[in-house]
């Protein structure tokens, strides 16, 4: 499959759509580093899926624990059933720090 394909019976709602025109509109002119803030439950995964799909880019989710990362993996999994949704967590410190700084 050559583009992201998000599934999902709902859409982007409330402050969603200016939020995602955003971050694509950002990223589209350069800018590497942005933040998206929001209360536990308000969409930003969800956000997030429809980022991925507006930009049709590969892309690399971190998490800053194992339980996190297990949650995201699951709900990106269901929003692109489609497309490949891979799943790494380090058990060893060391290769935690290669793999954040070689991303650097």
């Amino acid at each position: 499959m050559d583009h992201f394909e998000l599934v999902s019976e709902y859409a982007p709602t409330g402050d969603q759509p200016q939020a995602i025109a955003d971050l694509v509109k950002g990223f589209q002119e350069g800018n590497q580093f942005q933040t998206l803030l929001g209360v536990t439950g308000s969409g930003k995964t969800f956000t997030m899926a429809n980022v991925i799909q507006a930009l049709n880019k590969p892309t690399l989710i971190i998490a800053h624990n194992k339980t996190l990362a297990a949650q995201l993996y699951g709900e990106f999994k269901e929003f692109f059933p489609n497309n490949a949704v891979e799943y790494f967590v380090s058990y060893c410190h060391w290769t935690r720090f290669r793999v954040f700084f070689n991303a650097i």
